[in-house]
């Protein structure tokens, strides 16, 4: 029996975080009430503040349940295999973060709500630091990558790790962004793999 009730429990947690999703997608995060995500949910209020003290709590709960699996799943490809070709890893990871959103509609909404429709004002204010911080150590990992194509004459003549490193970061970014924004395909939607391709090959050594 108490094994079953915390079975329920998350159930009925896992379901307000879909239902938050899907108001905070419809909505917008500011204009999403408590009282909206407890319908779609099919629970009160109160069952909602039983597992989420307010609306940012629901809003991290919502975010991390996408970005930290996705997280785990990009930096396996970056740094899987010591001896496999380091532009290749930063190819292999580009192709495995964008895979994320093609494959997944529950990855693709929780970032067009974090893109395109949340404030990050009073509560919120905290999420713009930790993207900050996310994307330093992101942008550490790539020079590090970056490096090591340095050390074995793979990176480009003239091309600093550091700036190779950024200029990756500002690429990944920037494609998520239009991916997302691109519903009819007119952007880059059709374009990725080629894109991905220029990007890394425009940062590797002439053979």
């Amino acid at each position: 029996m108490v094994r079953r009730t915390k079975e329920d429990s998350q159930e009925t947690r896992l379901a307000i975080i879909e239902a938050a999703r899907s108001m905070f997608h419809q909505h917008g995060v500011t204009r999403t009430t408590m009282e909206q995500i407890a319908a779609a949910a099919g629970v009160t209020r109160g069952a909602i503040y039983w597992h989420f003290a307010d609306k940012t709590q629901l809003f991290y709960a919502m975010r991390d349940q996408v970005t930290l699996p996705l997280m785990d799943r990009t930096n396996i490809e970056l740094f899987e295999g010591e001896t496999c070709d380091p532009l290749q890893r930063i190819e292999q990871f580009l192709h495995a973060m964008m895979s994320a959103f093609t494959e997944c509609k529950t990855t693709q909404h929780t970032f067009e709500i974090m893109n395109f429709k949340c404030e990050y004002v009073n509560e919120l204010q905290h999420k713009l630091n930790e993207c900050r911080t996310a994307h330093n150590e992101l942008l550490a990992k790539f020079t590090h990558i970056y490096q090591e194509a340095q050390r074995i004459n793979r990176l480009r003549t003239g091309l600093e790790p550091d700036i190779a490193a950024a200029n990756t970061l500002v690429f990944s970014l920037g494609l998520i962004r239009l991916w997302l924004m691109d519903e009819n395909g007119t952007l880059v939607r059709n374009q990725i793999d080629k894109l991905i391709a220029a990007h890394v090959e425009s940062n590797r050594t002439a053979d």
